[in-house]
């Protein structure tokens, strides 16, 4: 009578051990899946080209995307809110022509033409927040405006003409290297850093989720909810500015076409980097991963010769994969 109780319980054990096996792999999975994907294209692109895993390429391959994933933090944390930018792209253009005006050799220190950078930047960002917050405009319509007034103002301040001849101090925050790493990989580390630290350990990130999650809760809860939008996109602005300059010195010239398609490939590193786009859950490391990525992609596949038609193919692909896998999870919640 006993054995067939004892036999009961050993399965129920069994189905238990791989309930409970299961459940890790999945968290596993949902946790650094993303790393592990970066890993086994690394090791694949390896094998199909000697010349991916250089020292050389690969610095190659974190300053091309360093300008992308600098403006895909911003990026992030807009789209954690449930809201969107398609501005960045002609937010670097207006930043790059105008910045690059006023840093030709012995005319200004070279904090004047960063300093007016940034400033453009974080007003575009400044104008996005308060349009969408007070004006209570869809997000996507009042950047839709500025990503289109933005490239307007580039090309009217330029007279679409590119502005050359800049100093070689502002070059070297595009070009320079400090101990044999590239400046741009430098400042996409250090903007990685803080824009972390202020999602994860600061009440700005907090209340940044928050809205996200649930923007009428945040309400109710006491948060300032248009404040802290306005306050996010002039961060995304800001750090659009600081791409845009970058990208001006790295190219050494100012570009009224610089940084077309930008916003999307921001986008599409943040989303690839598990942000969702029902608001809420997103992290900059997996953004920062999301951009290397890409960057690894486009790399890879242009030392196999592939074509860059091909590219975008793939590439759209993969970003409608990873809303598709976003949309999975949020259903099975």
């Amino acid at each position: 009578m006993n054995n067939p109780i004892n036999h009961n319980n050993s399965v129920t054990h069994v189905s238990n051990d791989k309930f409970i096996w299961k459940d890790k792999v999945s968290q596993i999975a949902s946790k650094y899946g993303i790393l592990l994907v970066l890993l086994v294209m690394m090791i694949t692109m390896s094998f199909l080209s000697e010349a991916f895993l250089t020292t050389q390429n690969l610095l190659n391959v974190v300053r091309q995307i360093s300008f992308i994933g600098i403006v895909a933090m911003g990026v992030t944390m807009v789209i954690i809110t449930t809201g969107i930018d398609l501005s960045s792209g002609s937010v670097i253009a207006l930043v790059s022509v105008v910045s690059a005006s006023f840093a030709h050799p012995g005319e200004f220190s070279i904090f004047v033409p960063l300093l007016i950078g940034l400033c453009i930047g974080a007003l575009a960002g400044f104008i996005n927040g308060t349009i969408t917050a007070k004006g209570k405009i869809p997000a996507f319509i009042a950047t839709l405006g500025m990503m289109i007034a933005a490239r307007g103002l580039a090309l009217l301040y330029s007279d679409g003409r590119p502005i050359p001849d800049l100093s070689s101090a502002f070059l070297f925050i595009g070009k320079g290297e400090i101990l044999g790493i590239p400046f741009p990989i430098i400042v996409f580390i250090i903007m990685g850093i803080i824009s972390h630290l202020m999602l994860s350990k600061t009440k700005f990130g907090k209340y940044t989720y928050a809205i996200g999650g649930n923007e009428q809760a945040a309400k109710i809860c006491g948060i300032n909810v248009d404040r802290y939008k306005i306050l996010i996109y002039t961060y995304a602005g800001l750090l659009a500015a600081i791409a845009g300059m970058m990208l001006t010195a790295r190219i050494s010239v100012g570009q009224p076409s610089m940084g077309n398609m930008f916003e999307l490939d921001a986008i599409a590193a943040a989303v690839i980097g598990g942000t969702s786009l029902t608001g809420g859950v997103g992290t900059i490391g997996g953004t920062m991963i999301g951009a290397l990525i890409i960057g690894v992609l486009n790399n890879g596949l242009d030392l196999l010769g592939v074509s860059s038609y091909w590219q975008q193919i793939l590439k759209g692909i993969i970003i409608v994969s990873a809303v598709l896998i976003d949309a999975r999870k949020h259903k099975k919640v």
